[in-house]
């Protein structure tokens, strides 16, 4: 494929962007530049691949006419050495650091998922976990990551030698909470201007991107998960690693949970816990988990935010717990629906940072629709008469993460394995699991 040439011919007209206007001028074949105290980052553009992405980045990137770039004064806010540098989140230029990573403006972008592959140096939009949530904050890949091909949309590449230089020293300076920078100014964009490709100073001529060679299908965000010994079957979400932990080793484990990527040191966890309950009503469950979590309020460990039955067999309470993970106290959101059928108890949870809680909630949601006994027709929670669910069997979800991702993607491994109860970061894992979840 050649590379596509463009040039911009809009006058003077302004693009509204949140609270920024911009106005394009013309440039051909324009390529941002990001100057920072590390060095400078050129970053040509794909506009055959991501159109609306293209244009978002440029229409942000371009100083108008306040002679300010949306990206000025931003930081590199997440720096994962071997896995990517992340940055445009306008919070960073003057917000709290727990705020970052949460900024963008109010528009939002549908995925333009291409055949680029995620390889280093390729530049590519994040986004939470609705796949149409991108804003303005972008990616640069550090080491090759194919996890992310056909998941998230890569939009430009690294144009220059010194683009790959800066992006090993962004990538190296020293990190601490939530892969945060420890010294901010070292990683803040000074200045962004777009020129033409003629004027990069040691371009790297341009060839097409390596891609994956298939074409690119829509992920349908789920896989069924079907145990015929437990008389169950739900969705799982694509990507997360099911884990079925061996409840006389563990006591108090769930029958089965799936895990997700690990994101700001915690793995996001969709479990379901199945008890006998002989003749108890519902009442005589709730009136027994409330007893529990009384005691874990009056320790400060819990705070209740809402409880309600949703039907007059299921009860959902949601509530935040706090507890330490490295010497650093977490505050980790829970849901859990609690469903009444056949004398026995089925619990569904969900729990992440408290931070990124609402990116997963969806997925929760599809996994609790879904949700089926073996002796009854229809799913248990949802109200329509027709299952979204296809296929059938039983399906364990395999890694989908790529070895860039280090500590990640060797815990997955481990859970991947059926290995990780029996490790140290499986112990410390189902340890937090347990203590905050169990006595919630």
């Amino acid at each position: 494929m050649n590379k596509i040439i463009f040039t911009f011919t809009i006058f003077l007209i302004l693009i509204g962007f949140g609270n920024y206007s911009f106005a394009f001028t013309t440039t051909e074949n324009p390529v941002v530049v990001f100057e920072t105290n590390l060095g400078n980052l050129v970053i040509e553009l794909f506009p055959e691949d991501a159109t609306k992405h293209v244009m978002n980045f440029l229409s942000l990137s371009d100083t108008g006419i306040d002679g300010i770039s949306y990206y000025d004064n931003t930081l590199f806010h997440r720096i994962i050495e071997g896995f990517m540098i992340q940055a445009g989140d306008p919070n960073t230029i003057s917000g709290e650091p727990n705020t970052w990573g949460m900024g963008g403006p109010d528009e939002r972008l549908d995925a333009e998922f291409n055949s680029i592959k995620h390889n280093r140096g390729i530049v590519s939009m994040a986004r939470g976990g609705d796949v149409n949530s991108a804003g303005s904050q972008f990616f640069i890949v550090h080491q090759d990551s194919p996890h992310l091909d056909g998941k998230y949309t890569a939009f430009g590449r690294l144009a220059s030698e010194e683009s790959f230089q800066t992006l090993d020293k962004i990538a190296a300076v020293t990190t601490g909470t939530n892969d945060r920078p420890i010294d901010p100014e070292q990683v803040r964009i000074i200045k962004t201007t777009i020129i033409p490709t003629s004027s990069v100073l040691g371009y790297i001529p341009f060839v097409d991107p390596d891609r994956t060679g298939s074409p690119t299908t829509k992920s349908t965000g789920n896989q069924t998960f079907e145990n015929q010994e437990l008389g169950i079957s739900f969705s799982v979400p694509e990507g997360w690693l099911l884990q079925q932990p061996d409840k006389n080793a563990t006591p108090g484990a769930p029958d089965v949970a799936a895990v997700g990527p690990k994101i700001d040191g915690v793995n996001p966890v969709i479990s379901l816990t199945i008890k006998n309950v002989g003749d108890k009503t519902i009442d005589d469950l709730i009136t027994e988990k409330n007893d529990i979590l009384d005691e874990a309020v009056y320790l400060n460990k819990l705070e209740i935010l809402s409880q309600e039955k949703i039907k007059t067999n299921v009860y959902q309470t949601e509530a935040v717990g706090n507890f330490e993970i490295k010497d650093e106290i977490v505050l980790i959101q829970f849901l859990e629906v609690m469903i009444l059928s056949e004398q026995k108890s089925y619990t569904f949870a969900y729990s992440n940072t408290l931070n990124n809680f609402n990116n997963e909630v969806p997925k929760f949601k599809e996994s609790l629709d879904s949700f089926k006994i073996s002796s009854q027709e229809n799913s248990i929670i949802k109200t329509s008469e027709t299952s979204t669910e296809e296929g059938g069997g039983c399906l364990i979800a395999t890694a989908t993460y790529g070895s860039e991702m280090a500590n990640e993607v060797q815990q997955l491994r481990e859970l991947r394995d059926n290995q990780l109860l029996q490790t140290e970061s499986g112990t410390a894992f189902m340890g937090m699991f347990n203590d905050v979840y169990y006595s919630f």
